[in-house]
């Protein structure tokens, strides 16, 4: 029976947490990941949502989205986001409005399941039991033998059969980083990620370089907002190499441009950005309409329950920095097996609970 149970609470708060080492891409450099946690109460259950980005996340949602929020009811879940899209009108929808929006909106459905008692992925629908995973991190900042020993752990302890490293902030490097990559995943595939840091042509020179290296999968050679770049690339790369974007695709629109256009051949997207589990799923279901595989950016953890909900998944992104974040703060984060997570099923909602002491130390 359905509890009629009204919104009474809703919270957020950020967290700085320092990287492990320092880590860099080919146009960004980072010390700490800012995570921001939203909660949100009815009756006796409180539901758990989450991005990575700006501190101001947390003011926005507590002074601004949240009181829209007090009162309603979670079984009604469009209608509730629908509110919050509507109050962001004129500060703009995408960045900061859009990743919070997302936090609630995770927290919205993992309430909304908890409050039935069931896991996340039995009130969406099971499309498959579990999702592949593959490796990635390979940081530009990172020595040779740090890039060695993460990437021969993501194939030898997590079985995933691809890697991916970060290209860009030193291309005449990059060869060499992906033969020594090339040699420590053995037979596995190997991806890069150049973040948009090339104009459309290097970026041409930097996937015939790749093809000797057996590399798969291009990401972002040009940035995500250059769509005729992005498709002008794609139309020309060596055949076996497959352009993937998407990861700022802060809305339904951002996606259906890239698909549009033609720009990619696997379309991504991230839930702590793209809207959420709302956001998500409307991804998958866009990109089923154009017969085009969706991967999951980062923050494996929260995406698993929708991941395994949606068709023509490819893989989520096992991103080592929210990894470390997820398998440090939240209990119920997937541990993988042989290449891929799992629910656990055993748990409602998304099976994750926050460890509120543990992150204190790391509070903005």
């Amino acid at each position: 029976m359905r509890p009629e149970a009204p919104i009474s609470a809703v919270s957020a708060r950020a967290y700085a947490v320092p990287t492990d080492a320092p880590e860099a891409d080919g146009t960004f450099a980072w010390r700490r990941t800012t995570l921001v946690v939203t909660a949100i109460t009815a009756g006796s259950c409180t539901g758990l949502g989450y991005t990575y980005s700006h501190a101001g996340d947390a003011g926005l949602i507590a002074g601004t989205l949240g009181p829209l929020l007090d009162g309603g009811d979670p079984f009604d879940v469009p209608a509730l986001t629908a509110r919050l899209w509507r109050e962001v009108r004129n500060i703009g929808r995408a960045g900061m409005a859009a990743t919070a929006i997302s936090a609630l909106d995770a927290a919205l459905w993992d309430l909304k399941a908890r409050l039935l008692g069931l896991p996340l992925v039995r009130l969406l629908g099971a499309a498959r039991p579990a999702v592949p995973i593959y490796g990635s991190g390979g940081f530009t900042s990172y020595s040779d033998a740090q890039l060695t020993e993460q990437l021969a752990g993501f194939v030898g302890r997590d079985g995933c059969r691809a890697v991916k490293i970060k290209i860009g902030s030193f291309p005449e490097r990059d060869p060499a980083r992906m033969r020594l990559a090339r040699s420590a995943i053995g037979a596995a595939e190997l991806f890069i990620d150049a973040n948009g840091a090339f104009a459309p042509r290097a970026a041409l020179a930097m996937a015939e370089t790749a093809r000797d290296f057996g590399v798969r999968w291009f990401e972002e050679p040009v940035s995500s907002d250059d769509i005729a770049g992005l498709r002008f690339v794609r139309e020309r790369v060596p055949a076996g190499i497959e352009v993937a974007a998407g990861e700022y695709a802060y809305d339904l629109d951002d996606i259906r441009r890239l698909l549009a256009a033609g720009a990619v051949d696997v379309q991504q997207a991230d839930v702590t950005r793209c809207g959420g589990i709302t956001g998500f799923l409307a991804a998958g279901t866009l990109c089923a309409a154009h017969h085009t595989d969706l991967s999951g950016h980062c923050a494996p953890a929260l995406h698993l329950h929708a991941a395994c909900a949606v068709p023509r998944l490819r893989h989520l992104e096992w991103f080592h920095d929210h990894v470390r974040i997820e398998a440090m703060l939240f209990e119920g984060a997937p541990v993988p097996r042989d290449g891929q997570i799992a629910p656990d099923l055993t748990r409602p909602g998304h099976g994750l609970t926050f460890r509120q002491q543990d992150a204190e130390r790391y509070a903005v």
